[in-house]
C-alpha cells in the first residue's frame, strides 16, 4: 500500500512541524517515532514525549484505505533533507517495514506497532476556548521567554505563567534574578485562569507559531484545564502537561515607586552594554552603571586588569546613582524588544531596577542589582 505520495518539501514540512519534541535518545524507543494514521485519503501525524503531544492532518496522495504504523521521525526527516525539494517521494508499507522512495533512491525502514504508541491522555474538562492572533502570542512569548529558568530545582520557574482574566492575557517569566512581564488585550472575556507552561512547550510554540499579519492573520485557540493546556492552530493540535506549583507573586516584585527615571534610545544603550561586556569574564558578567545629571557611564573590568568605559548623554537631573548589574540580563531584555526608546527606573544602588517602554505599560522587566 502506498501510504503517501507527494513532493519532498511538502512531506518534510509536515514532519518537521510535529517532530520538534522528539528526542533522539529515549528510554522508550517508540517515542523516537511518529505515529502515522491513514483513514481514507486523510493522513494524520502524531508525536509525543509523554508530556507534550502534537498532531497534524495533511492532504497527501496515496492509496485510499485504513492504515496505522510508527516510524523513526528524525531518520525520515534526515533522509528527506538529502533529496531535492521538488522530487516526488513515496512511503509504502511492506510487512513490518516501510519503504521510502525518491527518484532512484530507496530506503527500507523498520516500523513499530501503532498500538504501542503512548498517546497523552487528554483532560475531560477544559475551560472556555479563547483565541489570539498567532503573531501576538509569538511576540508575547519572545518578550518574556529569555527570563525563564533553565534547570532550577524550583521547577515552577522552568516555564512561563499564563494569566487570562477578563479581556487581558498576561505572561510572566522569572529565574529569581530577573522578571519579565508582558500583556495583550483579548477579543473576548474569559474567567480568571492561571497556568504554568513548561519551558519545552514554550520553545516549541515559538518555533511553530506564524508571525504573519494582515486582514486574515492566523489565530491560535487556547484551552486550559487543571493539569493540561490545549492549543489549536492551522490544522495542528498541541496538548501539553502543565507545571504544578505556586508561581511567585509577580505583582510584589515589580517596583511601583522608583523616583529616578532615565529615558534613552534602546539601540544606543544596547550597543554600549555589548561593547562593555567584552571586558567581562565568563564567570563574572558584572558591569557598573554610573548615572549623573546629563550622563550615563557604563564601566566593566576583568581579572587581567583590563577595563571598558563608555559614556552616553542622557536627559537626567536626579540624584547620582551607581549600580551594578549582570550585563547579560540587560542585553537579553533590550535584545528582545523592538521599541526605539526605553525607560530605566531606579531607587538606589541596592534596589532592583525597572525597565519599561515609555507610554506603554504592557511590558515590564525587573532586574536585581549585583555587588561589584
Amino acid at each position: 500500500m502506498i501510504v503517501l505520495k507527494a513532493t519532498q518539501d511538502k512531506v518534510l514540512s509536515v514532519l518537521q512541524s510535529v517532530s520538534g519534541i522528539v528526542e533522539r535518545r529515549h528510554t522508550l524507543p517508540i517515542l523516537a517515532n511518529v505515529l502515522i494514521r491513514k483513514t481514507g485519503s486523510a493522513i494524520q501525524f502524531t508525536t509525543s514525549d509523554l508530556e507534550i503531544q502534537i498532531r497534524t492532518n495533511a492532504a497527501l496522495d496515496g492509496d485510499p484505505g485504513t492504515f496505522t504504523t510508527t516510524v523513526g521521525a528524525r531518520k525520515v526527516i534526515d533522509i528527506l533533507r538529502t533529496l531535492p525539494s521538488d522530487q516526488t517521494v513515496s512511503l509504502e508499507s511492506s510487512q513490518n517495514k516501510l519503504i521510502l522512495k525518491g527518484g532512484k533512491s530507496r530506503f527500507t525502514l523498520q516500523s513499530l506497532p501503532a498500538e504501542d504508541f503512548p498517546l497523552v491522555q487528554e483532560s475531560p474538562s477544559y475551560g472556555p476556548v479563547f483565541s489570539v492572533p498567532q503573531k501576538t502570542l509569538k511576540a508575547l512569548l519572545s518578550q518574556v521567554s529569555f527570563a525563564m529558568a533553565v534547570h532550577d530545582i524550583r521547577y515552577y520557574l522552568n516555564g512561563i505563567l499564563f494569566v487570562a482574566e477578563g479581556k487581558k492575557l498576561a505572561l510572566v517569566a522569572t529565574d529569581g534574578h530577573r522578571l519579565a512581564y508582558t500583556s495583550a488585550t483579548l477579543d473576548v472575556e474569559v474567567p480568571k485562569q492561571e497556568v504554568i507552561l513548561p519551558r519545552k512547550t514554550v520553545l516549541e510554540l515559538q518555533r511553530l507559531l506564524s508571525d504573519a499579519g494582515g486582514d486574515n492573520e492566523p489565530q491560535i485557540q487556547m484551552q486550559f484545564a487543571s493539569n493540561q493546556a490545549k492549543f489549536s492552530f492551522e490544522g495542528m493540535e498541541f496538548v501539553t502537561k502543565l507545571v504544578e506549583g505556586k508561581f511567585p507573586d509577580y505583582n510584589r516584585v515589580i517596583p511601583r515607586n522608583h523616583n529616578n527615571h532615565v529615558t534613552l534610545g534602546r539601540t544606543v544603550l544596547l550597543a554600549s552594554l555589548q561593547r562593555s561586556a567584552i571586558m567581562t569574564s565568563d564567570k563574572f558578567k558584572g558591569v557598573r552603571l554610573n548615572i549623573e545629571p546629563g550622563m550615563l557611564r557604563v564601566t566593566a573590568n576583568n581579572a587581567e586588569q583590563e577595563e571598558a568605559s563608555d559614556e552616553l548623554d542622557i536627559d537626567y537631573g536626579g540624584e547620582p546613582i551607581e549600580i551594578g548589574f549582570n550585563v547579560s540580563y540587560l542585553i537579553d531584555a533590550l535584545g528582545n524588544m523592538d521599541q526605539d526608546m526605553v525607560t530605566l527606573s531606579l531607587a538606589d544602588s541596592n534596589s532592583s531596577a525597572l525597565v519599561t517602554i515609555p507610554s506603554n505599560d504592557s511590558f515590564k522587566y525587573v532586574v536585581m542589582p549585583m555587588r561589584i
